[in-house]
């Protein structure tokens, strides 16, 4: 009895994300909270980002025994931009599948747990043997949306090469605009057919979704109540949250000296700024927001990491003098511990790119948005802040596309002075805080997947 019962423990589990920051992130504190129960993981990260993760990390001990760090080729040579998505998406498969292939049984792997966004290495997977689980790392919503992006094109909403044709609202639960569909906002109006690649690639993928035999999804069951439903086989765990101790998976070194600087600042006045790890804005736009944040007269704290800003010589943003400018007022660094600047006391927004993962973290720890998304699922993860669960406020653009400095300023007076928004924050809070406590829906269900993986 005594081996059989060590023998259940040795489940062996292959952890497979997409190359980017906000897919690492989620699925390293999957395989934090899988290894706590007696799974090994196998982290196969590209080789690129895995000396990344591996070079950001300030002590020792942030990866947990039991995960094991692994790195595949990405197909990209040195001199290509690791940060070009399109380019990932289409060389991926060809450069990655022979050596995870080859991984997988050698190393006699049982389970893959699939990044949605590589969807294509379920059926690899599955062809050598293992069992497939896919993980969702934006809402349930989203990928609601993804699966029924065929009956959009049926019922006339947008067509196959990603053109929208409906007007109105697609009426779900975040209710969103059809050009705001992710995988159209992908792309810009002058990149048709890098829109029309985007539909195609969804289209493809979705035909081996149901290989998967359950889908993990970073939410809950109370925070998305409406959408899971719609997902055959959904298990929600999240919020999926790193301690705020030991973080792991970021690409850059965090700042920790940040957190200083905040226990020097009174109790819910700073404004904290961060756009994620693969936004951008251009010198007129950076101009704004700093001015727009200046004039708000309350602390901030903005992330601005390298290539942030865009354009050269006199078009370019001179940081430095803003630095210098806002000394005293303001702190500028170059990556933030997010977990602990979000759990300080002295925070009292978050100016988000609503990234889903900064959309998670934001309400377990109590703390209202202004909503500044730019691509992807952020804009529906905007609605919900906005529409649904009424934690957050649009930054809404002038006739320039641009979000003017006085928006920023209104929008921050509003937003920390609207009594509402602190009560239902505060319920979120506890919402998500009890799914993910012992007892909680998304506990219980991190116990299932645990029991699944062991099989």
């Amino acid at each position: 009895m005594a081996d059989a019962a060590a023998a259940a423990t040795l489940a062996r589990v292959m952890v497979l994300p997409f190359p980017a920051q906000g897919h690492v992130i989620p699925l390293m504190e999957l395989s934090r909270k899988l290894a706590g129960h007696g799974v090994e993981v196998d982290f196969v990260n590209t080789e690129f980002n895995h000396d990344l993760v591996i070079g950001s990390m300030a002590e020792k001990g942030a990866i947990p025994q039991g995960i094991h760090m692994l790195s595949v080729p990405d197909g990209l040579g040195p001199g290509d931009d690791h940060a070009d998505i399109g380019k990932f998406v289409k060389d991926l498969p060809a450069a990655m599948s022979g050596r995870l292939e080859e991984m997988i049984r050698s190393r006699k792997i049982k389970w893959v747990i699939v990044d949605v966004s590589m969807s294509w290495a379920l059926e690899l997977a599955t062809t050598a043997g293992a069992r497939v689980a896919s993980f969702s790392t934006y809402s349930a919503a989203v990928f609601s949306l993804r699966m029924n992006l065929p009956r959009l094109i049926e019922d006339g909403v947008l067509d196959e090469n990603g053109n929208v044709k409906g007007q109105g609202k697609i009426q779900m639960v975040p209710p969103i605009d059809p050009a705001e569909i992710p995988w159209i906002s992908l792309a810009s109006t002058s990149a048709p057919e890098r829109r029309r690649t985007n539909i195609q690639n969804v289209l493809k993928t979705n035909l081996s979704m149901p290989l998967a035999e359950v889908v993990i999804c970073n939410t809950s069951m109370e925070l998305e109540p409406d959408a899971l439903p719609l997902l055959p086989n959904a298990l929600p765990l999240g919020p999926l949250v790193a301690p705020t101790s030991r973080p792991a998976g970021h690409f850059l070194a965090e700042d920790l000296a940040c957190l200083a600087w905040l226990d020097a600042q009174p109790p819910g006045t700073v404004v904290y700024v961060a756009f994620g790890s693969s936004g951008f804005l251009d010198a007129t736009q950076f101009q704004e927001l700093a001015d727009g944040l200046e004039l708000s007269g309350r602390p901030f704290l903005l992330v601005v990491r390298p290539n942030f800003t865009t354009g050269a010589g006199q078009d370019r943003f001179d940081l430095d003098a803003f630095k210098r400018r806002v000394e005293g007022k303001g702190l500028v660094v170059g990556w933030a511990p997010q977990q602990r600047v979000l759990s300080h006391p002295a925070v009292a927004c978050f100016v988000s790119h609503c990234g889903w993962n900064s959309t998670m973290e934001g309400v377990l720890h109590g703390v209202p948005f202004l909503c500044w998304p730019y691509f992807a699922d952020q804009f529906c993860n905007q609605s919900y802040a906005c529409n649904v669960w009424g934690t957050g406020a649009k930054l809404r653009r002038d006739e320039r596309g641009v979000v003017a400095k006085e928006e920023i300023e209104s929008k921050v007076a509003w937003l920390l002075g609207d009594e509402g928004v602190k009560s239902r924050v505060a319920t979120w809070k506890d919402v998500a805080r009890g799914s993910i406590r012992e007892g909680g829906s998304s506990h219980g269900n991190l116990l299932k997947l645990v029991s699944l993986l062991r099989q």
